[in-house]
Order: C-alpha cells, then sequence, then structure tokens
C-alpha cells in the first residue's frame, strides 16, 4: 500500500524548512538565516496571514519541532494575527470537519455538530474509497519475505498472494483515514464513533428518526452494546412500533464488505501461512478460525499495548536540559507512563546531597535512624526540605547543600514535566531525602522486602485485581519519582509487577544522577528489594496536578533560602568592608564566603522557634 497518501499529494511536510514570515514581515527560513551575514536579510513579503498558516501546517505535521513550536507561540501573541488564520492547508476535509463537529458537540451545540458530523462521515467513507483504488496495482516488496518463506509461490499462489495483499491493504485503509495528520496511531472506531456521537446529537435536536438510524446503524459494530440497545428501545417506543428502523445503507454496505474480506483473508492465513493485522476492534470473534483465535488476541494486546505507547511519545515534550538521556521508555520497560532518565544530577552534586543526609540521621524528620518502618533489618533516616533549610539556616548543614536539594528536586519535577505532562503544570506533593541502611547482623536468611509492593494514589488489591482510589491513599498524587545519589550497596533497587504484586516487569538498577519516573496509579505497582548491605540514599518525590493539594513545606522551604540569600549577600558586603579596612597588608586571611553563615545563623540552634515535620506515614517511602 502507498505509504505517503496522508499528507496530499505534494512533498513531504518533514522535509521542508521551518521558514515563515516575521513578526516584522521578513522572512525567516529557520536554521538557514543562521548562516547570512550579519544585518543581511532576505526579501519582506508582508503576508503575515499566509506565514501563520504556513506555520501552522509544518507544526501540525511536526508537532516535536521546537524552533516552529517558539514561533507559533510568538504567533499568537501577536496583536495583528486573527484566530482563524491557524488554518491547516493541507487539512484532509474528513479531519477538518470531525474536529469542528466535535468541538461543537463538546459545546452542546449539537444543531451545528451534527451537520460537522455528517460532513466528516461522508468525507471519511470517500477518502477510504480513494485509498482502497490505491491497493490496487503492483505487488509491492515490502514486508513480504516472511510471508514467502511461508508461501511457496506458484502460478495460483502467487495470484493468490497478490489478491491476498490488496484485501489487506483495503482493510488498512481505515487506520490510515483514522489517523490525524502529524500524528502516529489511529484514532480507535473512527467510523463507529461518528455514529455513535450523532446519535446522541440528533436525540438532543428531537430528531428520534435520525438517532434510531444512527443507534442502528452503531449496532451493527457492536450487536450487543447494553447502553445502544437500551436507546433502541426508547426510540422504537416514542416513533411506534410500526416504523420501520433500519441501518444506513452506506454503512451496512462497509460492514458486509469489511466482515467478507476478513474471512477471505483468515482463511488465506490458516491455510497458506501468513499474518494479518486485523485493525478494527469490533471483528466478531466467530469470524476467526478457531486455530487463530489465540494469536489474535495476543495481536490485540499488542496492537494496544503498541497504541498506547505510540500515544505516550506524541505526548511527549523536549527535555529542558541538555546532557539528560532516556536510557529506558515504557516500551523497554514492559508497561505504560515509566522512563529512567541518566545523568540528571553530575558526581559532585550527588556527593553534596549524599554529606546533606548524614544529617539526616542526626536531626531528621522523626526516624533519626531508627529501624525502618517496613522491616526489622534496615535503618532508615529521613529529611524534608524544610527541615534542611532549617538546620542550614541554624549553621548545621552546609547552605548550598539544602539549596541544592532544593534546586535537584525542582529539576527532576521541570523534566517529567515536560516528558508525561508537557502543557499542564505538576505540582511538588511531597518531597523526601531518604537513606536505607542495612543492619549488619539481621541479614542472614533474609526474605523480606525493603519496601513492599504498592501503588502510589491508591489501595492495591492483589486478589482483586484492583487499586481502590480511597483514603487512606494519597489519592490526588498523579506522578512519582526517584532521583538516585548513589549505588555503593547491595540491593535496593526498585521492580515494577503486574497488579498480582508477585510477577516482575522490570527493575531498575540504583546509580548516581539516575532519575526514574512514572505514574502514581494503578498502572505502576512497585517496590524496593532488600538493601542487604551498606546505605542506599535517593531522594524521593511526589507530584500531582491538584494546586491544593500542593506541598506548603517546600514554600516555606523557597522562602527560607531567599532570605538566606539576601542574608548571605549582606554577610559577604560586611566581609568585604572588613577586609578593606584592614588594608592590602593585612596577613589576616579573608574569611571564606562559601562557609560564611547568614546572620541568622548566629542564633543558638533551636531558638527561631521552628519545629520538627511530623513523623511521616509508613508507605510515603520509596
Amino acid at each position: 500500500m502507498p505509504s505517503d497518501r496522508a499528507r496530499g499529494s505534494g512533498c513531504k511536510l518533514e522535509h521542508l524548512p521551518a521558514a515563515q514570515i516575521g513578526a516584522d514581515g521578513q522572512f525567516s527560513p529557520g536554521r538557514a538565516s543562521r548562516h547570512l551575514p550579519r544585518g543581511e536579510r532576505l526579501p519582506s513579503l508582508k503576508k503575515l496571514d499566509q506565514a501563520v498558516s504556513a506555520a501552522h501546517t509544518f507544526f501540525v505535521a511536526n508537532p516535536q519541532h521546537l524552533q516552529m513550536r517558539e514561533d507559533m507561540e510568538k504567533y499568537r501573541r501577536m496583536s495583528g494575527v486573527r484566530s482563524h488564520s491557524f488554518r491547516d492547508l493541507e487539512a484532509a476535509p474528513h479531519w477538518e470537519a470531525y474536529e469542528a463537529g466535535l468541538q461543537l458537540y463538546n459545546a452542546d451545540e449539537y444543531v451545528q455538530a451534527v451537520a460537522r458530523l455528517e460532513e466528516s462521515l461522508s468525507e471519511a467513507l470517500s477518502a477510504l474509497e480513494d485509498c482502497r483504488a490505491l491497493c490496487e496495482g503492483p505487488r509491492e516488496d515490502e514486508d513480504e519475505d516472511e510471508d514467502e518463506e511461508e508461501m511457496q509461490l506458484g502460478l495460483y499462489e502467487a495470484i493468490a498472494a497478490h489478491y491476498i495483499q490488496v484485501l489487506k491493504c483495503r482493510q488498512q485503509c481505515v487506520l490510515e483515514i483514522a489517523t490525524k495528520p502529524g500524528r502516529l496511531s489511529a484514532t480507535e472506531d473512527f467510523i463507529p464513533s461518528h455514529l455513535d456521537l450523532l446519535q446522541f446529537a440528533y436525540d438532543q435536536v428531537g430528531n428520534q428518526m435520525l438517532a434510531a438510524e444512527c443507534a442502528a446503524s452503531y449496532l451493527l459494530f457492536y450487536p450487543t452494546d447494553e447502553p445502544v440497545l437500551e436507546k433502541m428501545k426508547q426510540y422504537r417506543t416514542e416513533l411506534g412500533e410500526d416504523t420501520p428502523v433500519t441501518a444506513r445503507e452506506s454503512i451496512q454496505q462497509y460492514v458486509q464488505r469489511s466482515l467478507m474480506e476478513k474471512k477471505l483473508i483468515y482463511y488465506a492465513v490458516e491455510h497458506l501461512g501468513g499474518t494479518f493485522n486485523d485493525p478494527d476492534l469490533w471483528t466478531p470473534d466467530e469470524l476467526i478460525p478457531e486455530s487463530l483465535k489465540e494469536k489474535h488476541r495476543e495481536d490485540q494486546e499488542k496492537q494496544k499495548q503498541e497504541n498506547l505507547d505510540t500515544e505516550e511519545r506524541e505526548k511527549r515534550g523536549p527535555l529542558p536540559f541538555e546532557g539528560i538521556a532516556v536510557t529506558m521508555d515504557s516500551h523497554q520497560m514492559n508497561g505504560t507512563q515509566r522512563v529512567v532518565f541518566d545523568r540528571v544530577l553530575t558526581e559532585s552534586e550527588c556527593r553534596d546531597l549524599l554529606r546533606l543526609t548524614k544529617a539526616a540521621g542526626e536531626a531528621g524528620d522523626g526516624y533519626r535512624a531508627r529501624r525502618s518502618p517496613h522491616t526489622p533489618h534496615e535503618r532508615f533516616e529521613g529529611l524534608t526540605v524544610l527541615k534542611a533549610m532549617q538546620l542550614a539556616q541554624n549553621g548545621d548543614v552546609d547552605w548550598r547543600d539544602a539549596k541544592l536539594l532544593l534546586q535537584a528536586s525542582e529539576k527532576s519535577r521541570k523534566i517529567i514535566e515536560s516528558y508525561f505532562t508537557p502543557g499542564k503544570k505538576l505540582h511538588f506533593s511531597f518531597t523526601h531525602l531518604v537513606c536505607r541502611t542495612a543492619v549488619d547482623e539481621k541479614q542472614e536468611g533474609r526474605m523480606d522486602l525493603s519496601h513492599p509492593v504498592h501503588a502510589d494514589n491508591c489501595l492495591l488489591d492483589p486478589e482483586g485485581q484492583e487499586c481502590w482510589r480511597e483514603p487512606p491513599a494519597y489519592v490526588y498524587r498523579d506522578y512519582s519519582g526517584i532521583l538516585y545519589l548513589n549505588d555503593d550497596f547491595q540491593g535496593g533497587g526498585l521492580f515494577f509487577t503486574e497488579m498480582d504484586t508477585v510477577t516482575v516487569t522490570a527493575e531498575v538498577h540504583p546509580k548516581c544522577g539516575r532519575l526514574v519516573a512514572f505514574s502514581s496509579g494503578k498502572e505502576n505497582p512497585h517496590g524496593v528489594w532488600a538493601v542487604s548491605r551498606g546505605r542506599r540514599c535517593a531522594v524521593a518525590l511526589w507530584y500531582t496536578h491538584s494546586p491544593e493539594h500542593a506541598e506548603q513545606d517546600r514554600v516555606k522551604a523557597e522562602e527560607l533560602m531567599e532570605q538566606g540569600a539576601v542574608e548571605q549577600d549582606q554577610t559577604d558586603g560586611e566581609e568585604r568592608q572588613r577586609a578593606g579596612g584592614r588594608g592590602r597588608t593585612s596577613s589576616e586571611p579573608p574569611a571564606p564566603n562559601s562557609r560564611a553563615r547568614p546572620m541568622s545563623q548566629r542564633h543558638k540552634p533551636g531558638s527561631n522557634g521552628t519545629q520538627h515535620s511530623k513523623e511521616l506515614r509508613a508507605r510515603d517511602e520509596l
């Protein structure tokens, strides 16, 4: 099947330069303009409206293009740019109508919505026919080697293979028309979803006859759908039992033809070999030969996982810092919404934060190197960001180390937000510098975990294969992260499981600067292997989309950091004045600025009236 039909008959947009008209009306060919001599410009065309449309068209097909993303933001802020200028010049008619109809539908403007959705359905069926026509032609070489090994091609076999290839190509056309330009994955149930939306919209505008017709058409795809069957009963009652209600002829033909093609393909796969990736979720089980049903189910699950991975990739934003590497994504970790970043911290930064962990055991937030709440075989030490800043204010820890804890956790937040939820703010829910230390005399014959398997925003029920989002779980947490500081210990790795809490799907080994991040729900049950020797330290991080659940201790810690910076400047100024007063010939060395304490540190420890943070609940720790 031809592979480049979705974006029109012209050249592919992803190969065009990022060129558009600038805010001052000057033509800017993107990166190429950087090679022009300083002050030299290309001719101005002064066609801002066309520039915006060209930029928007390119951006739709290349949503991860960083330069164009910035240019689009500039255009949106310009006073002379109108909203209708942001139009896709190569938009497929059915997608243009579908998105407009969906917008009207969501705004409860059903009269206008049905017109655009009907237009979209008609254009989609027309685009489907165009795609199917292009399937006729000479046999393609792509992806044929595996099938040809199983099919010894004589004359009749070659004819059959060509015919089956045409049928497979026609079946895949529904995915092509259901894939929005610039996206990799298709919209599921694209044709049936039109009918479902139209059924409801017609019902809302009082046209029960057309609503019933759309419902009957939808039931051709999903004949056992309970809500639609109930609606059909309601429509028959309202219209009268004698009123004939039938599915649309175009939809009947579409379904009958598709089912016949599937029968032929499955027959060929069963008897002649080869493979078939069915693009439809609505294919009846009885159509699939018994010998292929298990493989079909596996293919469906694989396709579903690939779609989830694709959707996740499409949502990703660019990483906000250079040098950071994505070393494992969801696909490599056999799950969803999981990722591992490396080089988030340098070796020097890890050492500085490890120096700060010493205070966790001496004056931490309640545990103070006591036995872990999860196992008698380990000691546990913890330090919150607020406690760290308070210790710095009192002179118990280096001010720079406490500040680094705030900065490292904020850096991690920006990375996770950019990767998983670009454009949607993530707030800190809780930040905790945590160390777990193996108890030397308690490791022989050990069988438990450093932290049992759990999910971060729900109560895991492995027997019922469910996770209950209710208190005392932290139901408002959306994403979790662990920023590792060291690896000079045994055990202590993070692992993910299935809902049964015993089937391990992925493992992450700690090392300095490695950040593992994942969504906090039931899709990511996880635990920590036992720390059998040494001391494992990391910054545990939780995030939320809800501002009302943002970490208040962090706000106070940032205020202390700002206050400390001001006082540090004042102290440095006083030191410089004293040094200047002594003159250049003085043999007394100046006080090192890097260790100078803020003014507030002259008080005795604890005299500032601060209190220890209340003891954390045991399941808070990773």
